[in-house]
């Protein structure tokens, strides 16, 4: 069986089966169906609200925990580049630095009493600053633990960025703070990460003396980063610009998670290139927020990794706890409906058996049920119904005799259209004998016209019929005017196969006849209806257009509320206002026409009136571009 036809069947199979249950069962199966709609809609909405605000407390809390780092980093930052332009300014320090001469023993003194300790001076004031070291590119005197010669280490990679730098700050983070007096006695150097600040000497410009070097611990720099605070939930991580990370090493989450490490790193990579950054990670079920701000002044980033495994249990309590409400409260409802359902019903079930007796063929001894309501009024009603049988059965016999009487009237009107028929067909010949052409002409219009309206057997005509029709209406109505009434069509033969509602234009031809020309003696113009057809996206837009007396505004808006009319009340009503002095602005008929059109067509069809007093009128016709035989054409 196909899925479709498979599907149908089972949607059967249930209707069947739950228009068998019975009234109360499915009274509290819609009750339940009812309640638990908005129930599951509000805990939905209610759920997602906590569970955003639970997420949102938690970026912002963990957010300004990292803005504050970050401007504790920026103080030390301050801190450093302050004391390495303090450094970098001493004139005394400069001259010492590119000396090329071996000093004196006075010079030497000199330095130390006055100049060494102005160096120490700005370390000590300074307790969060781990070193201040000057680097010589001469032989001088090194004097531990401030001044040292550059060939120490000048093959260290971040020395050597420090020197294409030619003067501008250079900052570097590392692993390890080696002793210069034991870097090259092969001792491991001890794992105590720190930033260092390194600022090329050239004095004068170009010519390279020296550099200075202020170093700071990470733990200092960053303490949150390194705290000895135990926390399982969040983690804060420096990352340079060569995306080396530096963390605290105990209760970290990067040793059992190397796949986070390459994560963030990826990240920062594509928030590089694009500036675009994703807070959430979720690894092996896991969920992580990633926190990020950047250190723009040193060219690093400060990330606060953030689990959300307590967050999710406080959420997951909240969603029992809505789901753990709904159930109870669903639970007392059907109760309650059971109970209700079965005290109200109990009526119903009475007159329900007592209708499957009578059903049954057992005879009627009536039912009283007290209260009254919808099942007391349903028994009065039932009870009127037994008592009335034999009474609509006689009712049936007599319409089914109506019935036939009707039809016989229908074959009497046919006889006496036929009769009509041929008593103008001999009068046609009697005016012929008597050479009355004008006469003859006019009968034979007449018989057209009678024929077109007596002839009803189906709302749709082709165009062709409906316009010969109006010709036979203008050669008749000519006969009664002075001045006749020249019909112009502009039709093109392809249209005239097109499907319009029978009586559609000549209700509206003859409204122009009527009322288009005041019927005065003096000499008047042409008197001239056209009928044109025009085609837009599919549509077909007949006009009926006159050039008569026109309609001055306040009539064209009477005529457009009575057309337009929805009910016959209103167009009853606007034909006793202003407009009902001028017959054409009354427009019944084109208010037929325009119903019908709609009603056959669809709303967005109908008729349109535009007039120009003492000019013009012409009327609208829109209709859908379809043949008669009922396929619309593109």
């Amino acid at each position: 069986m196909e899925p479709g036809k498979r599907s149908a069947a089972l949607w059967d199979s249930f209707t069947y089966w739950w228009g068998r249950r019975s009234l109360q069962s499915r009274l509290i199966a819609a009750y339940i169906f009812i309640i638990l709609g908005p129930c599951l809609m509000v805990s939905f909405y209610s759920y997602k609200a906590i569970n955003n605000t639970y997420v949102r407390d938690a970026i912002d809390k963990n957010s300004y925990l990292l803005q504050m780092e970050k401007l504790h980093i920026n103080n030390q930052v301050e801190v450093m580049e302050r004391a390495v332009q303090m450094a970098y300014e001493d004139r005394d320090v400069q001259d010492y630095i590119k000396n090329t001469e071996e000093p004196d023993v006075g010079q030497l003194i000199n330095f130390n009493d006055y100049v060494f300790k102005n160096i120490t001076r700005i370390q000590y004031n300074n307790p969060s600053i781990e070193h201040l070291r000057l680097y010589s590119n001469s032989d001088v005197h090194e004097i531990w633990p401030n001044i040292f010669r550059e060939s120490r280490v000048a093959s260290e990679l971040w020395y050597q960025k420090a020197l294409k730098l030619k003067g501008r700050m250079s900052w570097s983070f590392q692993n390890s703070d080696p002793d210069l007096m034991e870097r090259f006695f092969e001792q491991t150097p001890k794992i105590v990460p720190k930033v260092s600040l390194l600022r090329e000497m050239s004095i004068p410009a170009d010519n390279h003396i020296g550099m200075v070097q202020v170093d700071m611990l990470l733990e200092r720099f960053t303490p949150k980063t390194y705290t000895t605070v135990q926390d399982s939930q969040s983690q804060m991580f420096l990352i340079d610009e060569d995306m080396q990370l530096f963390t605290r090493a105990d209760h970290s989450f990067l040793p059992d998670n190397k796949e986070m490490s390459a994560a963030i790193k990826s990240r920062l990579e594509s928030y590089r290139k694009t500036g675009d950054w994703d807070i959430n990670y979720t690894e092996n079920g896991k969920s992580f927020l990633l926190i990020n701000t950047p250190l723009e002044h040193i060219n690093a980033y400060l990330l606060n990794v953030v689990s959300m495994n307590g967050v999710m249990k406080d959420i997951s309590h909240t969603r029992n706890l809505i789901i753990g409400v709904n159930i109870g409260f669903i639970i007392l409802v059907t109760a309650i409906a059971y109970v209700l359902n079965a005290f109200i019903l109990k009526n119903l079930r009475r007159l329900t058996e007592t209708m499957k007796k009578v059903r049954r063929g057992e005879s009627y001894s009536g039912i009283t049920i007290r209260g009254g309501g919808e099942v007391g009024e349903l028994a009065h009603h039932f009870s009127k119904l037994m008592n009335t049988i034999n009474t609509l059965v006689a009712q049936a016999v007599q319409k089914q005799a109506l019935s036939k009487e009707a039809e016989l009237r229908t074959l009497h009107n046919q006889i006496d259209a036929h009769f009509l028929y041929n008593t103008l067909e001999n009068i046609k010949m009697l005016a012929e004998i008597e050479n009355q052409r004008t006469i003859s002409d006019a009968l034979t219009s007449l018989g057209g016209m009678m024929r077109y309206n007596f002839k009803w057997s189906g709302e749709y005509v082709k165009l062709r019929d409906e316009v010969r029709h109006i010709e036979n209406y203008i050669e008749v109505m000519n006969i009664r005017f002075e001045y006749p009434i020249v019909l112009q069509l502009q039709i093109e033969s392809p249209y005239l196969e097109l499907e319009v509602l029978k009586m559609s234009l000549q209700p509206i031809v003859e409204n122009s006849v009527k009322h288009a020309w005041t019927g005065e003696k003096e000499e008047m113009k042409e008197r001239i209806i056209c009928i044109d057809i025009l085609e837009a996206e599919g549509d077909i837009f007949i006009t009926v257009h006159d050039n008569g007396i026109g309609l001055t505004a306040e009539q064209l808006s009477s005529l457009n509320e009575t057309v337009y009319a929805v009910k016959e009340e209103q167009s009853m009503a606007s034909l006793s206002g202003t407009g009902a002095s001028n017959p054409r602005v009354g427009g019944i008929g084109l208010r037929n026409v325009h119903q019908r059109l709609q009603l056959f067509y669809g709303e967005e069809y109908g008729l349109e009136v535009q007039s120009e007093a003492g000019s013009w009128t012409t009327v609208f016709m829109t209709i859908p571009k379809v043949l008669l035989t009922g396929d619309k054409q593109p």
